[in-house]
């Protein structure tokens, strides 16, 4: 499950925003077991509680979770959270530094189901994505 994203001139890849599970937003860490690096590779469970802080997770709807925005239900503007909550993954296919800041209110960016962005709103989209991959630049994926 994710979303792809793209340059409207172009049709360039951007990358992909994909739900990640639970996260604490407090300490900036996951807490699936095998860490950020075997996210979406192995099935191996998230922890109860943050092994930082020790915080617990809130409950979240499908409306305000990042699994939710994935399904279409989630419908609110992106943003930071704050605790253990939900979130969502990056991963880019060009290196953000090919994304320019134009115009601000001019729709650069588009995702596969051709809702378009601002850069600003792009912006939003990946405040959100708080575990950010690398990787796969220059890979073509989907």
């Amino acid at each position: 499950m994710g979303t792809n994203f793209y340059i409207i001139d172009s049709e360039v890849h951007i990358g992909k925003r994909s739900a990640a599970g639970l996260f604490c937003w407090d300490c900036n860490i996951t807490l699936y077991k095998g860490g950020k690096e075997k996210l979406h590779r192995e099935d191996l469970g998230f922890f109860k509680e943050c092994p930082e802080c020790g915080k617990r997770p809130r409950k979240e709807t499908l409306e305000k979770s990042s699994a939710g925005r994935e399904l279409g239900f989630n419908k609110s503007k992106p943003k930071p959270k704050t605790g253990v909550r939900s979130c969502s993954s990056f991963t880019w296919a060009i290196h953000p530094v090919g994304i320019s800041k134009p115009n601000s209110q001019q729709k650069t960016i588009r995702d596969e189901y051709n809702q378009t962005y601002t850069f600003e709103e792009f912006m939003d989209v990946l405040a959100e994505c708080r575990i950010q991959f690398f990787n796969m630049i220059g890979e073509e994926f989907s």
